[in-house]
């Protein structure tokens, strides 16, 4: 294992353990710590950027440049995974299995249409 993958691995781990728990602790108000959940959230995002930056310089890559491919893809990313995810709690959460089916494979659709568009069809 290159020694960028395992930096990057280890961040990564790091970052979203404090992401996905910052937001567990801001939104589950029987643990009433919002402000804290918010804060750690909000250190778990950090740690996620610098991640990204410490494994692009460690490959020795440019800086990622915002175009509009890029804000389109990050876009189309966010869509097909609120759909998933809006899917699976229609499904899971709120007993609506046909709706949430449905739903959830559109989001699917959506983030398989990111192939393409980044990589383009030849």
């Amino acid at each position: 294992m290159k020694k960028s993958t395992f930096v990057a691995m280890i961040l990564g781990t790091i970052g979203g353990i404090l992401f996905s728990l910052g937001m567990c602790m801001g939104l589950v108000e029987e643990w009433n710590a919002r402000n804290e959940g918010i804060i750690m959230g909000v250190i778990g995002l950090i740690v996620l950027f610098i991640m990204v930056a410490v494994w692009r310089k460690m490959e020795n890559k440019e800086p990622i440049k915002l175009s509009g491919k890029t804000i389109g893809a990050t876009l189309i990313g966010i869509v097909g995974a609120l759909l998933l995810g809006v899917g699976m709690c229609l499904t899971m959460v709120w007993s609506n299995m046909v709706v949430g089916i449905i739903v959830g494979i559109v989001g699917i659709v959506v983030l398989l249409c990111l192939i393409p568009f980044i990589k383009g069809l030849k």
